[in-house]
């Protein structure tokens, strides 16, 4: 079954324009095309669509008002927004809605790789074993409290670093767990840092609330001891993964949005795990024990028992939350690197080369088989030979 997208603008024109471009790719995907956000509502619930692009600006119900509607009714839909300069205030109102924004004019390459990459992501996620799956965990985990009301606080154009700092410090379980981290040796900040306030001035919004999300989802997930799979390890190994993939996506890129998209899929590439083991505790162990019995990596032994993996749990959820794309499809395809398109420096290139430096560091922590480093895909991205100056730098992280 193809991929069907869904383009929502008020311009004919436009839409025109966009049928005209997009006829290279109908082998590989269908396209509907709607003039306003009742129409495209129709759509929706009378065809599956898989990914849907809406214009920001348009009369009666904008795009902010239509993605909302869309994420609320049909959850699963990839959602992408095309914005112009002067729509920030209304980007603001999307903050855990939108997955993704392209600026307007769209440029053809670009909007035919975000189309690529969510055909290949509604690949991976479509399939009925991982709907099954999901189905039968029972309700879903909502996204950490204290991370919603800081998205939510700062929807507000006024928003101050001491109003995010207000926040996180009425969580003194929160910001205990946030300065620890920070002042750990990852963030190379060589000082003391003493507040919350002092730890987002020196790191950066967007770092902070990655950790807040991170120390959020591990908090709040409730799980049973186990002799053999271990919770702590787990954050430690999300922790250090997502330093290493910051580093070696700092080496790579100047493109901040992109190093801050690395380090939080960092933090939750392997919350897929964390969700089966606290779900359904029998069948993840069963799965471990396949993985050290036989000696596979445990998402080759979760496939056995689930017919899914912890990746593609762990995406599924993210998309519900609404994290942007890019840490979608990092989590989604960080040990399937083969079947995501255009080979070329990525968020989901930056975690598999660290999850996977990860093991090289720590093999004995490795449940079952350690990752195996995907070379084929870094030779053809021509990245193959950066890969032992990841390694070494992330070696200098860790001593």
């Amino acid at each position: 079954m193809k991929t069907t997208a869904l383009f929502v603008d008020d311009e004919p024109n436009i839409l025109s324009g966009l049928k005209r471009m997009l006829r290279v790719m109908r082998q590989e995907m269908d396209f509907h095309f709607a003039e306003n956000g009742q129409e495209a509502l129709d759509i929706l619930a009378s065809q599956h669509i898989d990914v849907i692009i809406s214009d920001m600006r348009m009369p009666r119900m904008d795009g902010a008002s239509l993605l909302t509607a869309v994420q609320e009714k049909y959850p699963h839909v990839i959602r992408i927004m095309l914005t112009g300069h002067a729509d920030e205030e209304a980007i603001l109102r999307t903050v855990g809605v939108v997955h993704q924004f392209l600026a307007k004019p769209v440029d053809p390459d670009s909007l035919k790789a975000v189309l690529s990459r969510a055909c290949a992501l509604q690949d991976l996620m479509k399939n009925d074993q991982l709907k099954s799956l999901v189905s039968s965990l029972g309700k879903l985990p909502s996204l950490p409290s204290v991370y919603a009301e800081l998205q939510k606080k700062l929807m507000n154009p006024e928003c101050a670093i001491g109003d995010v700092a207000a926040i996180l410090e009425k969580d003194m379980a929160m910001s205990a767990k946030v300065l620890q981290l920070v002042n750990s040796a990852f963030f190379g900040l060589y000082k003391n840092v003493d507040s919350i306030l002092h730890a987002v001035n020196l790191l950066g919004l967007d770092t902070v609330k990655a950790l807040v999300l991170g120390v959020g989802v591990f908090s709040e997930f409730k799980t049973t001891p186990s002799a053999v799979f271990s919770v702590g390890a787990l954050w430690d190994h999300s922790v250090t993964t997502a330093a290493f993939a910051k580093k070696i996506a700092s080496m790579e890129t100047d493109n901040k949005q992109l190093v801050d998209t690395v380090f939080i899929a960092g933090m939750m590439h392997d919350v897929g795990k964390l969700l089966l083991f606290s779900s359904l505790q029998d069948d993840y162990l069963r799965a471990v024990a396949m993985a050290l019995e036989q000696g596979l990596s445990l998402c080759q032994a979760e496939q056995v028992v689930f017919n899914a993996n912890h990746g593609n749990v762990g995406s599924y959820l993210m998309g519900l939350w609404g994290l942007p794309g890019g840490v979608v499809e990092s989590i989604a395809f960080h040990h399937h690197l083969d079947a995501y398109p255009e080979p070329s420096f990525s968020p989901a290139v930056a975690i598999h080369a660290a999850d996977v430096i990860y093991y090289q560091l720590n093999p004995k922590s490795s449940v079952g088989a350690p990752p195996v480093l995907n070379q084929v895909y870094l030779e053809q991205a021509g990245l193959w030979e950066k890969f032992g100056q990841w390694l070494d730098i992330c070696r200098e992280m860790r001593s």
